[in-house]
Parts: structure tokens; sequence; C-alpha cells
């Protein structure tokens, strides 16, 4: 050993790997969106008070999804429903229906439907059924789009509230008119509703006020919910004894279902009372993002639990920041932030049952820091 080599001393070992935004949030002390974190003890929790002998649901029959089908078709105030385990699966299969009703391939949707982005073109090609993308990728499908539609349209899908652009909604007259519009030319109107509970707080309308203006119906039991899985497709009898056979060739009549039927009762009655509040704690929420030096909401005011959070900094720069705030603060904002094709990033905030568990003075103190640390963004 030379002499430089015996002082320079033990060679510095590898840099520690850096914890990713996900990681950090998902071991916070206060992460701020959603319900809980997806596992076994969502399930166990639903099931906790279950009679253990209650005889489970086979290939789509029995008392426990029927009577669920049944519920839910009241409370959508449609006159039957059927459980599917995917909104895809349901979605795909409700398209299909309308298509072969009117001898005609082809749907409308916006450009940033759930089935045009989101299911490696699963509605393409199982069921080769052309969609036609209505409206700016950036803005809502208006009355103006839905009256310049080719003739030769066997289906219109919303989806309420239109979550890749923040969760945007349309005036309730709005709906109106495109329903009215829809059944004078005969097109039916599909409503992607997978988070239509946490609509009607804005809308100030029941569930089946607004399932009415529309021919068929999905929503989610994992979303606002927070159930582990599964959807309902509700219509008029025809229709849904017609979803059921599809639902056979899909292989969506698993043996049983119950586990996801039972979590989405539950999980419904617990919730579907917080959605007032859900929504409230959205529009608090966003006030807080707005007064931070270049953040911005979209919508600026929320109309639902959910909305958009803008910023100017490069998503990896953004990632940064929050991972700082959450080891500072013990409050995770968010478990992902994207990149902007406009320049800039943003990421989705959802509120649930973790907002309430998060103490006051935590949350203002991670403002605080988020509005600071963007201060020293812009300053350098």
């Amino acid at each position: 050993m030379n002499e430089l080599e015996h002082h320079s001393g033990p060679k510095p070992g590898p840099e520690p790997e850096r914890k990713t935004l996900k990681e950090v949030f998902d071991r916070a002390e206060y992460p701020l969106t959603g319900h809980c974190r997806r596992e076994v003890d969502v399930l166990k929790a639903a099931l906790a008070g279950v009679d253990g002998g209650l005889e489970s649901d086979t290939y789509g029959a029995g008392k426990v999804i029927e009577d669920f089908e049944a519920k839910m078709a009241g409370v959508l105030g449609k006159e039957a429903a059927v459980f599917f385990p995917s909104g895809t699966m349901a979605q795909q299969i409700a398209l299909r229906i309308w298509c072969d009703r009117r001898g005609v391939a082809r749907v409308a949707y916006h450009p940033l439907c759930h089935l045009e982005i989101h299911e490696k073109d699963g509605l393409k090609e199982l069921h080769r059924i052309e969609p036609i993308l209505l409206a700016d990728p950036n803005r809502l499908i208006g009355l103006a789009d839905v009256m310049n539609l080719p003739d030769d349209i066997a289906c219109l899908l919303l989806e309420l509230p239109q979550r890749e652009i923040g969760g945007q909604l349309p005036e309730f007259a709005e709906l109106e008119a495109i329903s009215a519009y829809c059944r004078e030319q005969g097109i039916k109107l599909h409503l992607d509703g997978a988070r239509l509970f946490e609509i009607l707080p804005y809308y100030r309308k029941s569930a089946a006020e607004v399932c009415g203006l529309f021919d068929s119906v999905y929503i989610s039991f994992y979303k606002g919910i927070g159930g582990v899985a599964g959807a309902i497709l509700a219509g008029q009898p025809e229709f849904t004894q017609e979803s059921k056979v599809w639902k056979r060739r899909h292989g969506g009549d698993l043996i049983s279902l119950y586990p996801y039927i039972l979590s989405a009762d539950y999980y419904y009655e617990q919730r579907i009372g917080k959605m007032e509040l859900y929504y409230e704690q959205a529009r608090e929420l966003a006030g807080m993002y707005n007064r931070c030096r270049g953040i911005t909401t979209l919508p600026e005011i929320p109309v639902s639990n959910m909305f958009h959070v803008y910023a100017g900094l490069s998503s990896r720069r953004m990632e940064e920041v929050l991972i700082e705030i959450c080891g500072e603060t013990g409050v995770g904002l968010s478990h992902y932030v994207k990149e902007r094709t406009a320049g800039g990033s943003y990421f989705e905030v959802s509120i649930g049952d973790r907002y309430d568990a998060v103490p006051g003075d935590k949350l203002w103190q991670a403002f605080e820091l988020l509005d600071e640390k963007l201060k020293g963004e812009t300053e350098i």
C-alpha cells in the first residue's frame, strides 16, 4: 500500500437508495387522500359481522347476489340490475347490447373515456365496435357536440364526473337537454357512473334522478365507496337479462362473487352518507392548494370529492418537494405526480375517510411548507 492509499481512508459505500414518493406516502403518518390502504383488512372488516353460515351465490344466482342487485336497482331508480366483477366488463357489454339492438357498431364518447385510454382497446378488439371521439380532450361534451353526431350512432356514453380533466361536470340542465335530444334521435344514453354517488351533493339530486336521464347505468364499488371490487349495471329487465348472457360469455359468472358483494354492501352503507362531507372537504382542500404559489386546481372549486392539482415544477422536482413535506410534517399529499404535456406537472386528489384523521395544525403546517418551498423555486 502506498502512502496516498494509506491516508485516504476507507472508500465510501454506495449511497442509500432513495424512497419513491409512493413508498413515502404509503408510510406517511397522515396520508391525505382516499379511505385507507388496499389491504386484506378491508375485506376482513366487511365480513366481520356476517353470519358464517350465509349461503354464497353460485354462478350469478342466489339470495346474496339477487338481494343486492334489487337493492341497487332501487337506489338507481331502474327496474333491474346485475352485479359484475368489473366495470370494464360491464360497460363493454352495455355498449355491445345497444349496438346489436340498433344494428350499428358505432358509439360515441369523450376522447379521455376509460374505454379509450385504459382498456387496451377491448371494445374494438373484442366487440369490433368503432368509437367516435366527441369534443376536445380538455373540455366536457356539450349539447352542441351531441347534435353534430353522425346518424349511425347506437349509443352515447357520458362519464360523470369526467375524471381525466379533474372531475368536471356539466350543469344538470345541460344533461337534461342531451338526454332529451338522444331520445328524440333514438340514440341510447349510457352513464359511466363510476363516481356517481360523489357528484350527488353538487347536483342536489338523488341517484335515481340522475340515472333517470340514462338508458343504462354503471356504478363502481371500489372508488368512493371503497369496497374490494365490483360493479353494477342497471336498466330495463330485457337489457339486464341480455347483459347476464354476455357476462357469462365474458367469464364474469365466477362460481361465487360474495366477497365482492358483501364488501360492496358493507362499505356502501358505511360511506353513502358521507358524500356531502367528502365534497365539502374537497372544496376546503382545493382552497388551500390555490393559496400556494405556482399551484392551481382543476376545477378551481371542486364539484365532487376529487380534483387535479397543477404545479409549475417538473414531475421529478414536485415529487422531491412532496417527499420533503411528508418527511417534515408526516402529511402525505399524494402518492404520484405526472408530467403535463403543456409543461409542469399534476396529480389527482380524491377525498375519503383519511382526511378527517389529519390534525388541523399538521395540515396547515404542510401547506405553509408547500407554499414556502414553491416560493423558493420561483425565486431561483
